[in-house]
């Protein structure tokens, strides 16, 4: 429904959120914030007849899920305390219930929630990664220490990283790392071929793209801190941005956060989709011109 509100679901302490709140709010768009703090405030009904309805209540005030034009989701891993727990059970029932209200729904969502499952599985999100025509690196996932042996000799210089969703912070294998090896064997790890060169992050909102260069010496640029990182507003390549689009899409993301660098061959090489991205990271503080993109899309439905 064009003139509904739009359903943020999260924490107002997630820099996301917080910073789509405002932008929605210097819109003048409506909008109803499932906010994951007050969990044991949070009721859902859901009803299925011959169209999907329902309410989700907050405190004392209750939206009508019939009437939302679009949802912007990042909820949050609340803990749920123990199958025992009656708080975190009530917390874990209004998450689930939430859940399949968002793949049933007819409005925009950004993003369901199955479509983010890509991110749980770095090597799966490889292969689509691939499929849908960008270069990936040569990637082992292993618990063999001979293995690794093999493929860091045939690279020389390779990375590792987590296999899973979990963010991890990304290192260069070095020789002191050799002794560790032995601890595969209860820990298959995520292994590619070093790729030099600058850091690309672009940010896919609906039919816009924001992209940024990433000055840094550190192997992950995340955890370098301000002083070793610096970051550039960069134009992407026109005959870049199609194929950009293609690949959010492909996953079936309306917003992504898209990891490139650019091979000394002239390939654009994709190490990663985000498809629940901390823009905020990348914004610039005055113009936030990823929270506006977002909020514009919102409020588009």
């Amino acid at each position: 429904m064009s003139g509904g509100p739009v359903l943020l679901w999260g924490s107002p302490l997630d820099l996301p959120i917080a910073a789509v709140c405002t932008a929605l709010s210097r819109l003048g768009t409506p909008m109803f914030l499932v906010d994951q703090t007050r969990a044991g405030e949070t009721s859902v009904e859901l009803e299925i007849d011959r169209a999907l309805g329902g309410w989700v209540r907050v405190g004392d005030q209750r939206c009508a899920l019939d009437g939302i034009r679009s949802v912007y989701a990042r909820p949050q891993d609340t803990g749920r305390g123990g199958d025992t727990d009656p708080a975190g059970l009530h917390a874990g029932a209004v998450d689930e219930a939430l859940a399949c209200w968002l793949e049933l729904t007819p409005a925009l969502v950004v993003n369901r929630l199955s479509a983010m499952g890509s991110n749980g599985s770095k090597p799966y999100q490889g292969g689509l990664i691939a499929q849908a025509g960008f270069a990936v690196p040569d990637t082992l996932v292993t618990n063999d220490p001979d293995a690794l042996r093999a493929f860091w000799r045939r690279h020389g210089s390779i990375v590792y990283k987590s296999c899973s969703g979990v963010r991890s912070i990304v290192s260069r294998l070095a020789a002191d790392d050799a002794e560790r090896l032995a601890r595969l064997a209860t820990c298959p790890t995520q292994f590619q071929a070093y790729v030099p060169g600058t850091d690309y992050r672009v940010h896919v909102v609906g039919g816009e793209i924001h992209g940024h260069a990433i000055d840094s010496d550190a192997d992950d640029y995340r955890y370098a801190g301000s002083a070793g990182v610096r970051l550039r507003p960069w134009r992407v390549p026109d005959a870049l941005r199609p194929r950009l689009r293609a690949l959010a899409a492909s996953l079936g993301l309306v917003m992504a956060g898209i990891d490139l660098r650019r091979s000394a061959q002239g390939e654009w090489v994709c190490f990663e989709v985000n498809p629940s991205p901390g823009f905020t990271f990348y914004d610039d503080e005055d113009d936030e011109p990823i929270a506006r993109a977002t909020a514009r899309l919102l409020t588009g439905g």
